[in-house]
């Protein structure tokens, strides 16, 4: 009999340890989101806190001139206008988009710009709950990437589609090595180069398609370009704070 304890004992430890080894994107118990650090983060979150409810959307415009977002400066500082302009200024805003390396500057990796989440959009839905989850288990859908002012995003279906979204960046959030110009120019140009682009909607035709940041490449950086592949210029905004 003492032996038979001691065995069950063994088993249920070993079990422990393995259940703990594993990874927790929810509370088993409560059903609840859980970051990559096990820290539980709510589905959605009320209005009225401290700070603004949203801290992710789509840009509901870009600046009008192609690739070139005034390099990750303007891009940043777009973000930022129109976070304020719908009273989520309280935040400090970065765009997801990477940079190639070029003239001794290191690349520069969307992933490693925004923060560590959790995001939520305007209407207080979680989005993810951290970086790895973004890119690994992310829900993005027409409905759940919206505007600063919850207006969804023409996509597949509308007319104008605009769901491709500047990111240039890989599936995983990096930059593209140095070679082809996949980040217009570093996003300075509205001519020469391309732009990879995510759908926000994860619909289209092709390989690759359900990619909310890295389905295909723009035909050129014009304004017009982006607007022929299915564009308008838009990139993803994220609170860092």
């Amino acid at each position: 009999m003492t032996q038979l304890i001691r065995l069950v004992s063994i088993s249920c430890v070993a079990s422990a340890a393995a259940l703990a080894a594993l990874p927790a994107p929810f509370d088993q118990a409560q059903g609840v989101p859980s970051t990559s650090r096990g820290t539980q983060v709510p589905e959605s979150r009320p209005m009225g806190g401290k700070k603004s409810v949203t801290t992710f959307f789509v840009t509901s415009a870009g600046p009008g001139r192609g690739g070139d977002l005034g390099g990750l400066a303007g891009a940043d500082a777009h973000c930022q206008a129109l976070a304020a302009a719908e009273g989520s200024g309280d935040h400090t805003w970065r765009a997801y988009v990477s940079t190639s390396a070029t003239g001794g500057q290191p690349a520069v990796n969307a992933r490693d710009r925004i923060g560590r989440g959790p995001w939520y959009n305007a209407e207080g839905t979680l989005v993810a709950t951290d970086v790895e989850d973004l890119h690994r288990n992310n829900k993005f859908s027409k409905a759940l990437a919206v505007s600063p002012r919850l207006d969804p995003i023409n996509g597949v279906g509308d007319t104008p589609n605009m769901h491709d979204i500047l990111t240039g960046s890989r599936p995983d959030g990096t930059a593209f090595p140095p070679g082809d110009d996949l980040t217009c120019g570093n996003w300075r140009s509205s001519g020469a180069g391309r732009a990879q682009v995510g759908h926000h909607d994860r619909r289209g035709q092709g390989s690759g398609v359900s990619s909310w940041n890295s389905a295909h490449a723009s035909r050129g950086c014009s304004q017009q370009d982006l607007v022929s592949t299915g564009g308008a210029g838009l990139f993803y905004c994220f609170a860092i704070d």
